[in-house]
């Protein structure tokens, strides 16, 4: 009995080859690097695009990428523990706001506190050391 295929299916029965994928990367010291994303259980996968325009949609057009075989993608991750192959991811997470983190930083900064609260905190640590030092010292 042969298995049923479904057009929808992310994962194939049989892996058909992709030919040459655009693969994201980011700059490193020695080079270009590979870039690994998360899949939505949280397991690592290297990806690659089929054309240049689906990089770009899913991931910006600031992306750099190289044009990588899909076997050799496979054989650049395999001894990273990466063996699952993503091509044609249909989304990804937008990037994170960082404004809104710094924002976030700024309301809950030290320097914001009133100074009172700031001399309760060590007054309250220095008793906690003398008690301590009691104990010890019996």
């Amino acid at each position: 009995m042969s298995p049923v295929e479904f057009p929808e299916d992310p994962e194939p029965a049989e892996h058909a080859p992709a030919g040459l994928l655009h693969v994201p990367v980011r700059s490193g010291p020695a080079g270009c690097t590979a870039r690994f994303f998360r899949t939505p259980l949280g397991g690592r996968t290297a990806v690659g695009f089929t054309s240049a325009a689906k990089l770009a949609a899913t991931l910006g057009t600031d992306q750099a990428s190289i044009r990588l075989s899909e076997p050799a993608l496979r054989a650049l991750s395999a001894p990273l523990g990466v063996t699952a192959l993503t091509v044609d991811p249909p989304l990804s997470a937008p990037a994170a706001d960082r404004t809104a983190a710094q924002i976030r930083e700024r309301e809950n900064s030290w320097r914001r506190w009133h100074p009172q609260h700031v001399g309760a905190l060590r007054v309250t640590g220095a008793a906690a050391i003398v008690v301590c030092l009691n104990l010890l010292i019996g």
